[in-house]
């Protein structure tokens, strides 16, 4: 099919490359110059595990191409709304400026038959007050709300073999097995491979990916509040989160005591989601929402406590190794991530921060120049009264107390993502400290 992706960040670079590598003729639009050029040579503007590759290989195919004209999306038939909606200044709404941008742009080169197919997470009405604005200005063509269910580190993967797929279509059952027809088609390979389809309205289908991001989010600043009580009990977190993980209604995955969740999605996705229940009159429907999103920033404070108790009550001119700037392993995003949050705050508290990262450091620098960036782990230990492991990269997971004996002034690290094995580190004679492991 002939696809067109508006927006080229992180959602529709990997998407319009994922579509084009399914065999569908792409064109990615931005307005962002440097990106467009970046990927039309084939280059990733972040870093995501196989998104070169099939950027590449998708591009010498001559299926995939980029433009900075809203104009070439004329010839495609199937327009997919690929775009970011941040978190409002000073508010928790989502900000919708990009998403109305797209939609207007796109509409003088909208042609009966076409359909518009949002994929980005906007609050419940949106699409349905989109699906008029498209309607009044092509009547023939159409709207559907397609939601992404991307995990960072894995997206390419969740593109091309979703574990769902959700379709959002008119309430006019004629456009919507329309809708649908034109879906199925670019979803062929999925569904030929019998990924589940939920074919619902435009309500529940923006309500499926907010949901879902408040219902981890919950499930991660609940397993942190027990953590708080494990740490004044003695208890063992990871222990309990084991055993309660066996109840098939509960599971394991998403019960990983450490420092909190961040990323551009779960901290602004629930902030989003309790401002619309606001609006729509139904605040005290999510209120709870507010107090996992307090428990998670309560984390990133704990282990800043931490620190400056571990060094003797105050950070000033101590040295201090962090390991990890990404909110989250695979992946060079640091938007609310809260392993370089806590390196700011140890930096104002006058520490001497050293911090590394494979893959953030840039993103990092940008950002906050006043940290000591290293790229190796060595040079950040090199000194250090205190190390911090706060992103659980593969690389900091296998650290070992010889690799670094001899690097550190101190022999105290304090193990937020609880990776390491304590006895191992205890026997060496280090100080060893986790989230809510005794």
């Amino acid at each position: 099919m002939k696809v067109s992706v508006i927006g080229c960040g992180y959602l529709g670079a990997v998407h319009a490359a994922a579509m084009a590598e399914l065999g569908h003729e792409v064109v990615g639009i931005d307005v962002d110059q440097r990106k467009i050029d970046a990927l039309a040579a084939g280059k990733a503007p972040f870093f995501e595990p196989g998104l070169p590759e099939i950027l590449t290989s998708a591009s010498a195919s001559g299926r995939l191409t980029f433009s900075t004209d809203p104009a070439a999306a004329a010839d495609a038939t199937v327009h997919f709304i690929a775009v970011g909606t941040p978190q409002k200044p000073g508010s928790y709404s989502a900000d919708m400026t990009y998403v109305d941008a797209a939609v207007d742009g796109l509409l003088p080169y909208l042609k009966d038959g076409d359909l518009v197919v949002g994929k980005s997470t906007v609050p419940v009405g949106t699409a349905a007050r989109l699906a008029e604005k498209v309607k009044s200005a092509v009547p023939g063509a159409d709207l559907a709300w397609n939601p992404e269910f991307l995990r960072e580190g894995f997206a390419v993967k969740d593109t091309i073999s979703p574990d769902r797929l959700v379709y959002g279509v008119s309430s006019d059952p004629a456009i919507a097995a329309a809708s649908q027809a034109v879906l199925d088609e670019v979803y062929a390979k999925a569904l030929s491979e019998d990924t589940p389809l939920v074919v619902t309205d435009y309500a529940t289908a923006e309500l499926v990916k907010v949901s879902a991001n408040a219902f981890l989010a919950t499930k991660i600043s609940f397993i942190n509040a027990i953590a708080e009580i494990a740490d004044v009990t003695g208890a063992n977190v990871t222990e309990l989160a084991d055993a309660i993980g066996f109840d098939a209604r509960i599971g394991r995955r998403f019960l990983n005591a450490g420092i909190g969740f961040g990323g551009g999605c779960l901290p602004k996705d629930i902030r989003a989601f309790g401002a619309r229940a606001e609006e729509l009159g139904r605040g005290e429907s999510l209120a709870f929402l507010k107090e996992v999103d307090s428990i998670n920033l309560r984390r990133r404070q704990h282990v800043v406590d931490l620190t400056v108790d571990l060094l003797g009550g105050q950070a000033y001119n101590k040295r201090v190794a962090v390991l990890g700037l990404a909110f989250k392993p695979d992946s060079d995003d640091i938007r609310d991530s809260p392993a370089l949050d806590i390196a700011v705050q140890l930096n104002g508290l006058g520490a001497l921060v050293t911090a590394t990262d494979p893959e953030a450091i840039g993103n990092a620098q940008a950002k906050h120049p006043q940290l000591h960036f290293v790229e190796s782990i060595a040079e950040a230990v090199q000194g250090a009264d205190i190390v911090l492991l706060l992103t659980e990269w593969k690389q900091y997971r296998g650290i070992l107390p010889a690799d670094i004996d001899g690097l550190v002034a101190g022999k105290t690290i304090v193990d937020g993502r609880n990776v390491l094995d304590s006895a191992t580190w205890r026997e060496a004679g280090w100080n060893y400290r986790a989230m809510g492991r005794p």
